[in-house]
């Protein structure tokens, strides 16, 4: 069987997605009366922001135009064997689409190891952007070949020639090898599949290089690459079978986990579910494991089937638990729905098993959970999905990072700041490697926007027509509203990637915010000392701006180091209660006025202002 197993990555909104449906009408895997846009982008959430959130499989067969030379079966070059049958050359594509946006980039990498060539699509209106790079030099440490592509051709850009010389050079090719494609049009879709089949390797070579004993004696191994969740199946594995056959009914070993179970389902995506007997070494399916236990299940483990006894030297290479950068903690509205709460948040971790999710109480608030996530725009997706799928109403803290702390000798690490003891001796923040791509017009303007973000280990290097600037940055600060604040700056020119690169020491002071007297919860911060009186000053000026006025007077104050560092205050709502009266002595309206001052007082006594999620979201904002 030919197999050609491959991916396409590329910066957020570059069109993967709608290439890939042109793939699909190519090899006629979908009806033309069944398709429709972003057919592989599963949920309502995916269509309306136009951005892939989670990985997509597909297979696909394919029927080439053209012949392959002979190559030599005795050959001790694994890239020279590539089957060539003259009479059918039908191929089998299995195509992984993949998210854009840094936040994904875990799943990225877990696709990377699932394939043996990735295609690397450029927009051609917007050239070659941060998350391009960040992509391409993954596919090339996963050992993938690379096939360059610009896409959107039909709107015939300016400078396409000069843009396609910038693509080759990056990817270490000749011009004539680079695709000038349009998924929108079709134009040029054919000939890059054509390349998919005569560049990209087939998948024995990654398997089992130059025919290893020792890797032809292992048992059938597959890599989980992701997963989803069905009421019946369970918990559904996508794998790449790296080596043997895997068979329905077998039992099978997570090696990570330890779990053994039988499946009750194997086959592959086409693009729906198809079940099927076995799956071959090369092939890329899923297996419905009838697991509902999320914690059974990682992604990136190695699926087994042959032995026993889980055997760690049998886990594939490659396997990362992911790592949660951000902490946000929910809470119902109603504190009877905490229980499906809970439910909700178990029920979307076994389709994103990068969440992290533990139970969390709050003196106001009530009884929720602490949820962990890989960015910003991670917690936007899961919190839209709750509000749509379960219809359940949430209040949020404010996002928080990981701190590690050293307090009398021992390290712990925190994600609250009300957890942040006053006697901590040493205080290290999350730092990332940031590179910002820019066009050399805009280059100044970044000059001016480095002013709001504490950037450290600035390095500039010209890449074509634009500067690619490195820096190192603390997490806390991409986490405010840096995206927005970048494009503002450059006019929407300038794009970035980030990772994480661990910790630094740093001076941090915990700041409190308290509206009429009680500490809003969820909204204590931890702030550089260099900026954590003004960024208190800002946060109660903004906190003025969102607040509703009250029947009575609310102080906003803002508390660090044992003093009130800012302060802002709401007057109350006035009503004229004297109005009504006409003429007669003034003592009547003294008495109604006192009246309303003793109701004002009493009113304050029971205060209780609601932070809503939209403030928090307002908040953010830098």
């Amino acid at each position: 069987m030919n197999i050609r197993n491959f991916c396409i990555i590329a910066h957020i909104d570059h069109g993967k997605s709608t290439l890939a449906d042109r793939f699909l009408e190519l090899t006629n895997t979908v009806e033309k009366r069944k398709m429709k846009a972003q057919l592989l982008d599963q949920m309502e959430l995916e269509r309306e922001r136009g951005i892939t959130i989670k990985m997509a499989p597909v297979r696909m067969m394919y029927h080439s135009h053209r012949g392959h030379p002979e190559r030599s079966e005795g050959s001790r070059d694994p890239s020279a064997r590539l089957q060539d049958d003259e009479k059918n050359q039908k191929f089998v594509l299995n195509l992984i689409d993949t998210p854009g946006h840094s936040d994904f980039s875990y799943e990225v990498s877990r696709a990377l190891h699932a394939v043996e060539g990735a295609i690397l699509l450029v927009d051609a209106t917007q050239g070659i952007q941060a998350q391009t790079l960040a992509n391409l030099r993954a596919a090339e440490a996963a050992g993938l070949t690379i096939i360059g592509a610009l896409n959107k051709v039909d709107l015939n850009p300016p400078g396409m020639d000069d843009l396609t010389l910038e693509l080759a050079e990056l990817i270490h090719a000749e011009p004539d090898e680079i695709h000038r494609v349009s998924g929108k049009t079709g134009q040029g879709v054919e000939q890059l599949l054509q390349a998919v089949v005569e560049k990209i390797p087939p998948p024995s070579i990654r398997v089992n290089p130059r025919n290893n004993p020792r890797e032809s004696a292992m048992p059938a191994r597959a890599l989980v690459f992701d997963s989803f969740y069905d009421n019946h199946k369970g918990i559904v594995a996508s794998v790449r079978v790296m080596n043997g056959i895997f068979l329905g009914g077998k039992e099978t070993i997570f090696v990570a986990t330890e779990r053994k179970w039988k499946p009750k389902e194997i086959g592959i995506f086409a693009p729906q579910c198809t079940p099927k007997e076995t799956l071959e070494e090369g092939e890329i399916g899923y297996i419905a494991t009838g697991v509902k236990d999320v914690e059974d299940i990682k992604i990136g483990d190695t699926a087994i089937q042959g032995v026993r006894e889980p055997d760690m030297s049998l886990l594939l290479a490659g396997y990362k638990e992911p790592s949660p950068v951000v902490f946000i903690s929910f809470y119902p509205e109603d504190a009877d729905e905490h229980e499906e709460l809970g439910k909700a948040l178990q029920k979307l971790r076994l389709t994103d098993s990068a969440m992290t999710i533990e139970p969390d109480a709050n003196e106001v608030l009530g009884r929720g959970f602490k949820v962990g996530f890989l960015g910003s725009l991670h917690f936007e997706i899961i919190a839209e999905r709750l509000k749509r799928e379960f219809d359940i109403g949430v209040s949020t803290t404010f996002p928080s990072v990981a701190y590690r702390v050293k307090i009398k000798g021992e390290w712990s690490v925190i994600t609250n700041p009300m957890d942040l003891p006053p006697d901590a001796e040493i205080v290290e923040e999350p730092i990332v490697r940031v590179e910002i791509l820019i066009p050399e017009t805009h280059v100044n303007s970044f000059f001016g926007f480095q002013e709001h973000f504490r950037f450290g280990a600035i390095e500039t290097e010209t890449q074509g027509k634009r500067m690619l600037i490195r820096a190192m940055m603390p997490l806390s600060e991409l986490m405010s509203d840096f995206d927005d604040k970048l494009k503002s700056a450059t006019q929407g020119y300038a794009s970035f990637s980030y990772e994480v690169a661990g910790y630094e020491r740093a001076d941090m002071v915990r700041v409190d915010f308290l509206v009429a007297g009680a500490i809003i919860p969820g909204m204590s911060r931890l702030f550089h000392k260099s900026t954590f009186e003004k960024e208190a000053r800002k946060t109660v000026e903004r906190l003025k701006e969102l607040l509703s006025r009250q029947q009575f007077a609310q102080a906003i104050q803002a508390s660090a180091l044992g003093r009130i560092i800012a302060r802002e205050n709401i007057p109350a709502l006035s009503k004229n209660v004297t109005g009504h009266l006409y003429g007669g002595d003034r003592t009547r309206k003294m008495k109604l006025w006192k009246k309303q001052k003793r109701g004002k007082e009493k009113l304050k006594e029971r205060a209780h202002v609601e932070i809503t999620p939209e403030v928090f979201r307002e908040l953010l904002k830098k």
